[in-house]
């Protein structure tokens, strides 16, 4: 069935079952590395939340989830490099192996400040799980330990990925039209 969201696509990046192979590709790289372990995993909302509800599915140790939301972007399409903290972890972390799932690496400037944040808490180790990483826009380095997919610079919507807290539903990864968003054609 067609979403009423699809005609504002311009064409599908990645769809359904490439999402699936790669989430469950990733989620056997985190089995393998935290064997024997029990990761916490800190989903950035929103744009994440459906991203890290498969990976958690995938994932076949024992495992616990948090949840954080900070705020960077407001309504445009680039990050304002001012980030704050508006849904803070529930969960203390110190001694903690934590894995900090996010939907897009794109400046860094949010994830930078955010991994910072989380390192002084003392936790055993801090990696980082983003499913898309647009390193062209990259001005903060940040040190990105599981990725599912590098793309260029395209404003991208769906399987989680927003517009003005739109197309989150689409089950694909879609390129967004320019007209969307008031780009050029």
């Amino acid at each position: 069935m067609e979403h009423m969201l699809d005609k504002d696509v311009e064409r599908v990046l990645f769809s359904e079952e490439e999402l699936h192979r790669r989430v469950a590709e990733i989620a056997a790289e985190i089995d393998r590395d935290y064997a024997g372990r029990e990761p916490l995993l800190v989903s950035v909302l929103r744009g994440s939340f459906v991203f890290m509800a498969d990976l958690v599915r995938q994932i076949h140790l024992p495992c616990t989830v948090d949840f954080m939301a900070v705020s960077s972007y407001g309504a445009g399409t680039a990050s304002s490099g001012q980030v704050r903290i508006i849904k803070d972890l529930s969960e203390h972390i110190e001694g903690r192996d934590v894995i900090v799932v996010e939907d897009i690496l794109d400046s860094g400037n949010t994830l930078s400040y955010l991994l910072q944040l989380l390192q002084a808490r003392s936790p055993a180790s801090v990696r980082l799980c983003t499913l898309l990483d647009k390193p062209s826009r990259r001005t903060k380095e940040v040190e990105l330990h599981y990725s599912g997919f590098t793309i260029p610079d395209y404003f991208v919507v769906g399987y989680g990925l927003d517009y003005a807290e739109k197309y989150r539903n689409l089950p694909y990864i879609g390129i967004l039209k320019p007209c969307v968003y008031g780009g050029e054609e």
